[in-house]
This record gives structure tokens, C-alpha cells and sequence, in this order.
């Protein structure tokens, strides 16, 4: 599907990949492997390059090679922030400017008729960072050994189940693999340009199949071997990792088709420092033949402390980094620190529909309290009793402006109710619709109560090392909610935990930001129930999904009706039929409006070292991009 907007810097860059294949004799290799080259530890460069190696045309220049390019993680879970630099090494992979796909570890593809088939044709002798051959092998493995094993998926990934059942593959050649579903699939190539679909190229059959019963008899023996494993399962994940987990970067022994690789012991929990190398078999080429990527190194200092990462910022000690830091409240001493630091301003534009949407728990465990959140009068009382203008003039420095969830409005989506509705802060109608709701009683402290007598107040986690100032919103919150007799108790956790109990469905409500404001097709999460980790809002019925109805819960007969409507829109192939589609679930989410928001995502700045080039001076802000990976970091280079 795509996407309907551009950034201006990106939209007439020239970066991408060329038609015309180098001779062999052209390409270069990088200064730091030529000891390795000169003792017969590596072959040389033309033989670990693929027969026709992607071409490259930086943004700006060709680079030179050499140098480290620091920046932070923040704690033990931060795993994204690597993904989002080293990404992407889909089968396809986005356009600088977010405006559609492109080939990427598959050099083309072929669609049939229905968009129900796939055949992707591989680039020749490309291969895995220990030199081993990347085929069509590898692909088949996933499919049939992992996507297809009940073990190792007892739901499939809904990216890969299209009418009930889950893709299959048919091996052509060593170098041409059929991926295939059920009915069609129109959305399939852009689905696996996003961060979560590089699954079918992320696991190297001839190291994973180590860990897989079907190929070692002996995986119980590494089962009862290895500590906190209990299942095959559990130790290929350890070993060889998901798309989205910390221990896809934690063992340095996983052959990957990435830029750089992890060293030493990876990220794993407690590390203070990773390192990531330049993967000496990677891919791609520049168009005077030079392997990238260009700098060498990546470091990656940990703090659960965004105000230390922040002063490393600004002290000169971080090359690129948005992450943790690019906050309203930093903009001025970042800006004024930019000649002491040595680094230059780079915008992040935001793709998202809310940096702080409340996400209400309509399965939670607790009956008083999944009755009183059902209620949809309850959720309109609750939005009301928001004084948005307040948070945004307090928090955001004036920056915002008061919103729900769903495509803004320069997107061919916006669907003005959805972002709207209810935004006014009106606590006189807020009291009228909760005791019109049957919650008129109170305790001595003006707290209304359930029929059981307990205060109705929401115990909310928040995870304020990554987003501090979300903290500050929910105390303006608590003050505003208590006029109309509402309770609520914030805490700041680390990001492992606030996940945790997330998905166990242990949460009154969870805030994070709403995806979709410039990306709807791509990140529905919060109109559609199909993220078992990010559906805050019912993730037993996104189980229950998932599951064809064998886990979870039951979802309300709404989001059956936008469960169906999701399956058509991604079988369309007509794109005006597809995007009319998806402006009918739009409409039933807000007729359901089963999430409330506080305030459009303002754009921010990130630092990047003012010697880096090929660095876009502006780049989208989207998990589904994920950026800055489709600007292609390889490229990226420091000048003199």
C-alpha cells in the first residue's frame, strides 16, 4: 500500500539502488580487513560480494571508510534502537522517503494475478556474515520448519495468515523461492518492508538448525544443558532470536545479512557497552564499487538515564541519535549546544497520531472494573474530564494540538471523528454521564465507588526513563480527573516491566503513543486488535485472533466485523478498493472509541555529529519505517 506523503528533503534523493551491475575488478574493500585478507582469513572482497552486488548511490557523496558511530541504548530492553540503525534486510525494503517499496535481499519479484503468489528471485551469491551462501533454503526453513511448526508459532504471525491459513513456499531453485497464500494478499510486498516481517530472511538454516529437533536429535540434551530453557522453542530464540527481542543482538555466533554484527557477548541483560563490526560479506555496493558500509564500528553505550544520555549528547560523545533524547523540553539546550558539541540538528517528522494516548484494558481481569471501561459513556466522561490545552501548554511548550487517534489530516485517510471527538474539556457533562452511568456514590475523599464499595482508581505504569514526560502528563491527569471523582496513581518502571505486565493483561490502562497518523495501513494497532504485544487496549482478543479463536478472548461482535474488514483490505489489490476498506474500519473505531488521546506528536530534533555525511537534514519518525534504517546508514561516512 502506499503511502500517501513525502518529506520534502528525502522525496528527490538519488540514494537507492542502480540497474547497472560493476565489474568485479572494481570493487574496494575496507582498509580494517586488509590484514585479514593478506593472511587467507577472508577471501578477497569480489569473492564475498554477491555475482551482482546491490548498487548504491549515497544521498550526497561517496564516502570514505573508517571511523565509530556511538550512540545509546537506554536499559536492558532497548532493543529497537538497534533494529531501527541496522535495518532493513527484508526481502523488500522502503524508499528513502516512505513513499513505497523497493527490491532489496530479493533483486526482483513476480506477482500473480490475484496477489495471492509470490516468486522472489534472490541475489546470486549473496551471502550470511560467516560466508556461508544465503538460498532459497534459508526461506524454505522458516517457513516450513518454524512458521509452520505449532511448537515453535502456536498462532502464526497474522502477517503471514491470509484467509485462515498460513503461507506456504515452494522452492523453484536455489535462487527462487514462491511464497503463497490462501487468497490474495495486495499488501504483502509493502507488509515486508516493515520492521516486523523479516522473518523469512532473519534465520540462517545451516547455524539454526542446530536448535530445531528436526535436524538434531539431540536439542533435549541443549535443552536440559542451557539455564532458564525449558522447550526447543525457548532455545532457538536464545540462540538465534526474533525480529523484535533483545537476544537477536545478544549471541555474536548468529550469522546475519546486516551491516555491522554484534561482538563479544552481544546485548544481553546487564551489558554497559555493545559493539557492532562491519559484516565483512555484506551485500552491497557503492556506485565507484566500494563495500559498504563505510564506517567500521558501531558503539552502543546503556543508560536507563535519558538525562545522561542527553549530556552525552551534548558533550559531543553521541554521532547519531533521536532516541531518548528528542523531546520538546531538550530542544533549546541542544540548539544551543550545537558548536560546543560538534554536532548539527537533524528533524524527526512525526508519523504518529498521538504521543500519548490512554489505552483502556476492555478485557480486564478485574469484572467492576472491565464493566465500568466497556462502557463506552464511561470513556466519553473520562476523555471530557481532560483538559488537553493544559497538558499541552504545561508539557509540550504550546507544540500540539488536542487529539483522539487516526490519520491526520493530511493524510487521504483522516477521518475527522475519529481524531476529534470528544477533545473539549467539559467536566460539568464528564459528571453528568458517569452518574448517569450509575457511579454517583463517593468516598470522603470525593473518589467515586463501585457497587462494591471500592474507590474507583486506575494504578498506571509508565515507562518514564523513555518517556519521562509522560509522567508529568498523567500527574495534570490525576489533578483534572479528580473533579469529577476519578483516582489515579502513576509510577515510572523500566520498559521490561511496563511490557510484562502489559501482556499479561495486568494494566488498568497503558499510555503510549498511537501509531498511524501518517502510517494508518501499516501500524492499525489501535483500531484493530492484531498486536499481541502492543494492542494495549484488548490483548486477549488480539490472542483470540491470532489464535482462530483457540486462545484469548472473545472480542466484541465491533471488532469481529473490523477483523473480517482487515482480512479484505488486505487481500485487495485495487488500492482506491482497499483504502475504502480500511475508511470503513476507521468509522466503526470511532464509533466504538475505544481509546482516548491527549495531543498530536509535535516533529523534534535529533543530534548527528556535524563530520557524519549522507545524513538526511530530515527523515520520518515512524516504528513502521523504521527510522533511520531506510536512509540506509551503510552510506553513512565522516568527513576530514
Amino acid at each position: 500500500m502506499t503511502q500517501h506523503w513525502r518529506i520534502a528533503s528525502l522525496a528527490s534523493a538519488a540514494i537507492g539502488a542502480l540497474l547497472m551491475p560493476l565489474a568485479a575488478a572494481a570493487y574496494t574493500d575496507a582498509p580494517m580487513l586488509a590484514d585479514k585478507v593478506a593472511a587467507g582469513d577472508l577471501p578477497e572482497v569480489d569473492a564475498r560480494l554477491p555475482d551482482q552486488p546491490e548498487v548504491i548511490e549515497p544521498l550526497n557523496e561517496i564516502g570514505t571508510y573508517g571511523g565509530t558511530i556511538r550512540r545509546f541504548l537506554s536499559g536492558s530492553n532497548d532493543h529497537n534502537s538497534i533494529l531501527r540503525f541496522v535495518m532493513p534486510q527484508g526481502l523488500t525494503r522502503w524508499k528513502p522517503d516512505f513513499s513505497g517499496v523497493v527490491p532489496n535481499i530479493a533483486e526482483s519479484w513476480e506477482v500473480n494475478e490475484d496477489s495471492s503468489e509470490f516468486t522472489f528471485h534472490l541475489r546470486e551469491g549473496l551471502k550470511w556474515s560467516d560466508g556461508e551462501p544465503f538460498t532459497a533454503d534459508d526461506i524454505m526453513f522458516f517457513v516450513e520448519d518454524l512458521l509452520q511448526n505449532k511448537e515453535f508459532y502456536p498462532n502464526a504471525p497474522a502477517r503471514f495468515v491470509v484467509g485462515g491459513e498460513v503461507m506456504t513456499a515452494e522452492k523453484i531453485d536455489d535462487h527462487t523461492v514462491t511464497l503463497k497464500f490462501a487468497a490474495p494478499y495486495g499488501t504483502f510486498l509493502t507488509e515486508l518492508a516493515t520492521p516486523l516481517a523479516q522473518e523469512p530472511v532473519l534465520w540462517a538454516k545451516h547455524y539454526c538448525q542446530q536448535f530445531h529437533p528436526k535436524y538434531n536429535a539431540d536439542v533435549q540434551q541443549m535443552v536440559d544443558a542451557t539455564e532458564a530453557v525449558e522447550d526447543w522453542p525457548s532455545l532457538y530464540r536464545l540462540k538465534c532470536g526474533e525480529v523484535e527481542a533483545p537476544n537477536r543482538w545478544a549471541n555474536a555466533e548468529r550469522p546475519t545479512l546486516d551491516p555491522w554484527i554484534v561482538t563479544g557477548d552481544g546485548y544481553t541483560a546487564g551489558s554497559t557497552q555493545v559493539i557492532m563490526e562491519r559484516n565483512p560479506y555484506f551485500w552491497q555496493v557503492d556506485t565507484e564499487g566500494n563495500q559498504l558500509p563505510y564506517v567500521d564500528r558501531l558503539q552502543w553505550g546503556v543508560s536507563q538515564d535519558a538525562q545522561a544520555i542527553l549530556l552525552e549528547a551534548i558533550a559531543g560523545n553521541v554521532d547519531m541519535q533521536a532516541r531518548r533524547i528528542a523531546t520538546l523540553a531538550n530542544q533549546p539546550v541542544l540548539y544551543q549546544n550545537q558548536d560546543k558539541g560538534g554536532y548539527k540538528l537533524y528533524q524527526r517528522t512525526a508519523a504518529d497520531s498521538n504521543d500519548m494516548a490512554i489505552h483502556f484494558n476492555h478485557t480486564h481481569k478485574d469484572p467492576e472494573m472491565r464493566a465500568f471501561l466497556t462502557n463506552k459513556d464511561v470513556r466519553i466522561a473520562l476523555s471530557l474530564g481532560i483538559d488537553r490545552e493544559e497538558i499541552i501548554d504545561i508539557v509540550y511548550q504550546g507544540v500540539g494540538e488536542p487529539w483522539q487517534i487516526g490519520p491526520l489530516p493530511q493524510h487521504i485517510l483522516y477521518n475527522e471523528k475519529l481524531g476529534r471527538q470528544h477533545t473539549d474539556f467539559d467536566p460539568d457533562r464528564a459528571n453528568e454521564l458517569l452518574d448517569a452511568a450509575g457511579y454517583t456514590q463517593r468516598n470522603d475523599d470525593g473518589i467515586r465507588l463501585f457497587p462494591s464499595g471500592e474507590p474507583i482508581i486506575f494504578n498506571v505504569n509508565y515507562p518514564g526513563v523513555e518517556v519521562p514526560h509522560w509522567g508529568d502528563s498523567l500527574e495534570i491527569i490525576k489533578d483534572q480527573w479528580s473533579q469529577i471523582g476519578i483516582g489515579l496513581n502513576s509510577s515510572s518502571v523500566e520498559r521490561s516491566i511496563y511490557y510484562n505486565r502489559g501482556e499479561a493483561n495486568e494494566h488498568d490502562f497503558m499510555v503510549w503513543g498511537a501509531p498511524g497518523g501518517l502510517d494508518p495501513t501499516l501500524s492499525p494497532r489501535d483500531v484493530l486488535a492484531i498486536h499481541p504485544q502492543a494492542s494495549w487496549f484488548a490483548i486477549p482478543w488480539a490472542r483470540w485472533h491470532l489464535s482462530g479463536g483457540a486462545d484469548g478472548q472473545e472480542p466484541s461482535e465491533s471488532m469481529k466485523k473490523r477483523f473480517q474488514l482487515y482480512d479484505d483490505f488486505k487481500a485487495e489489490a485495487d488500492q482506491d478498493k482497499a483504502l475504502d476498506i480500511f475508511r470503513e474500519i476507521h468509522r466503526i473505531a470511532a464509533d466504538e472509541f475505544e481509546i482516548i488521546g491527549i495531543t498530536t506528536r509535535p516533529s523534534v530534533y535529533g543530534v548527528v555529529n556535524a563530520k557524519l555525511r549522507n545524513v538526511p537534514e530530515a527523515l520520518p519518525g515512524s516504528w513502521m519505517y523504521p527510522d533511520p534504517g531506510p536512509t540506509l546508514p551503510q552510506t553513512y561516512f565522516y568527513a576530514e
